[in-house]
């Protein structure tokens, strides 16, 4: 079984300018690897409608699932609800169940629904709504795009309620063997390694200590017995401490 594969688009000026460090990405990726969903390519993009439109249209051809944060509040540069229907060619307009959502929120914190709040219930067309348990304002899922909040702890709460109805593959496995030897010296017999295990994936981390050079080797794959004799291999290879 192969795994699905999954994108993510960061949506922000404020990530690209330095301002706020993108945090969304790291905890995705975690979250999909214990699902079995492998997240093969990210893209950052600024609130550009154009370049938003751009980068759903190809990420979203090329691979299962297309994450998305950032861009869906209630002020003039929150545009991704709209870039998003729009590369689907999709109408979007304020939607009775996002509204209800968004009333019924407001009402418990005595707070009025105008009409910059009221954006946050403009859904597209045939969009299936992400539960949002923090602020209730909601995401959304439209065709294997999923677009939620860029506030980390609202992303992360949005990516509980969803990862749940998607379907994962086998969960990615690793095991880190750490190397009191510098790159040069391990990358021979690594490679050899490799090569005899293709289904495994290694990476090789350099690493200063001490005034000495050493290298962590991570080794990946979704089978939990090959990569335990992958590991005994390499330690017996270069005998050491693994984690």
């Amino acid at each position: 079984m192969i795994n699905p594969t999954a994108a993510m688009l960061v949506i922000g000026d404020e990530i690209l300018s330095g301002r706020t460090q993108d945090t969304n990405t790291h905890h995705l990726a975690g979250e999909l690897t214990a699902h079995g969903i492998d997240l093969l390519e990210v893209r950052v993009v600024p609130d550009d409608t154009g370049a938003i439109i751009a980068a759903v249209q190809y990420l979203a051809e090329r691979h299962n699932h297309l994450f998305t944060s950032g861009g869906i509040g209630p002020t003039h540069d929150d545009i991704t609800s709209d870039a998003v229907a729009a590369a689907f060619d999709t109408p979007i307009d304020v939607r009775d169940d996002a509204r209800a959502v968004l009333t019924a929120h407001y009402a418990t914190t005595h707070t009025k629904l105008n009409a910059a709040r009221l954006r946050m219930a403009r859904v597209p067309d045939g969009a299936i709504l992400i539960d949002n348990p923090i602020s209730a304002a909601p995401g959304f899922s439209l065709k294997n795009v999923h677009v939620m909040a860029g506030v980390p702890m609202i992303f992360q709460a949005m990516l509980a309620s969803l990862l749940p109805s998607l379907s994962g593959g086998k969960p990615l496995l690793s095991q880190t063997l750490r190397l009191m030897h510098a790159e040069g010296v391990i990358a021979k017999p690594l490679g050899e390694l490799a090569a005899q295990y293709p289904e495994v994936s290694f990476g090789s981390y350099p690493f200063y200590t001490d005034s000495t050079f050493g290298t962590n080797i991570v080794s990946r794959c979704t089978d939990a017995d090959m990569l335990d004799t992958v590991m005994t291999e390499l330690t017996n290879m270069f005998p050491t401490e693994t984690t």
